[in-house]
């Protein structure tokens, strides 16, 4: 072989007697200490494959189940009850989006950006219109008395 010859090997055979002493002068520790390493990469490595193997498993498991997961509201729950037949103060909190104690100013502020969001020139129903006017007139006591024209 040419790196026989050459003595690119340090233990070939090209070198004769020397290496043979070499090698039989090489404490067993040391030779121990190599075979250990020549044993250990490929277990480590094995290992390694083994890991990622697993830790992928694992993402694709946790991926599914995040796909498959009922969908989370992300906004807050709205009043599922309708309209009474003459509005309370608590209802007209609710529909402003407010506290029942909220002062004159967070009223009317309230109001105008439930209003802007459903004014009927801008799309929005008449009626909810007539419903927000109407909770404003609560909050602010300015009740006339049976309240909405519908």
């Amino acid at each position: 072989m040419l790196g026989k010859a050459q003595g690119l090997f340090p233990n070939s055979e090209a070198k004769g007697k020397s290496s043979e002493k070499a090698l039989n002068e090489t404490p067993n520790s040391e030779l121990r200490h190599d075979t250990f390493d020549a044993m250990a990469t490929p277990f480590l490595a094995g290992l390694a494959v083994a890991a990622t193997a697993l830790a992928g498993r694992y993402g694709i498991q946790a991926w599914h189940a995040f796909k498959t997961r009922p969908p989370n509201p992300r906004m807050r729950k709205f009043y599922e009850g309708g309209f009474q037949q003459t509005m309370t103060k608590r209802e007209a909190a609710l529909i402003l989006g407010i506290r029942e104690n909220a002062p004159a100013d967070k009223v009317k502020e309230a109001h105008r950006k439930v209003m802007v969001a459903n004014h009927p020139d801008a799309g929005g129903s008449h009626y909810l219109a007539s419903k927000i006017n109407e909770a404003k007139d609560v909050m602010l006591g300015k009740t006339k008395g049976s309240g909405s024209a519908f």
